[in-house]
């Protein structure tokens, strides 16, 4: 391991005592549970920077041997949204028609969901995530790329939270299948399609789903 600590920097992570560790983590947790998946959007646009910074936020997320292997593709071209919809709706159309199982169905029941994307077309701005499964060095050989799911997965999560962060509203979209993505954005084969979220501001008089999310004792086991 010789040289290795050259490569190394300090780090010194922040430092709470426990009654304001508490504070914040509370106020974390109340605020991250008032996201809401959003389906109906206002065409209200958003400044750049906004969505600039927040795939720089998704973009800090940990990945393996930090490979950093995603890509966001963000559109906010009106044409190119349309031709999204459309592809998008066609996928879906099949999933509603006969893919999806009587069981599916009968779970998405509750969001009142079907084949009609609008908010593809209307959100202001879409961001694509892509995962890359390899990738290529200078001299153009392919190299490899590790936990690539569990790295796009974290930075789609970090990327939700700082949508929320923002003040505006998104929705995990994932058609299946999804290679017209690849197709219309004109991807690498390296790059796959991972997640569509739409992101803008909820129109005014939106609705979501009377949920409730799952307790601590439902989600956790504490081994003290």
């Amino acid at each position: 391991m010789a040289g290795v600590k050259e490569n190394f920097i300090p780090y010194t992570a922040p430092v709470y005592e426990d009654d304001e560790m508490i504070k914040r983590s509370k106020e974390f947790y109340e605020f991250l549970n008032t996201r809401r998946s959003v389906r109906t959007y206002s065409d209200k646009d958003i400044p750049r920077e906004v969505i600039e910074n927040i795939v720089k936020s998704a973009g800090t997320a940990p990945s393996g041997a930090h490979k950093q292997p995603w890509t966001f593709c963000i559109i906010r071209n009106a044409d190119l949204k349309k031709k999204v919809r459309e592809l998008a709706e066609e996928e879906e159309r099949k999933n509603y028609g006969g893919r999806m199982s009587d069981r599916w169905l009968k779970d998405l029941e509750p969001f009142g969901t079907n084949e009609v994307k609008e908010f593809i077309e209307v959100a202001p701005w879409v961001i694509i995530v892509f995962k890359r499964s390899y990738d290529f060095d200078e001299e153009g050989n392919k190299t490899q790329n590790y936990y690539v799911n569990e790295s796009v997965g974290i930075a789609s999560g970090m990327l939700i939270t700082a949508i929320h962060n923002a003040g505006l509203v998104t929705l995990t979209h994932t058609p299946s299948p999804m290679n017209f993505i690849s197709e219309a954005l004109k991807r690498p084969d390296n790059e796959k399609p991972f997640l569509l979220l739409p992101i803008g501001y909820p129109v005014k008089d939106c609705t979501v789903p009377n949920l409730s999310r799952k307790s601590l004792d439902d989600i956790a086991i504490f081994y003290e």
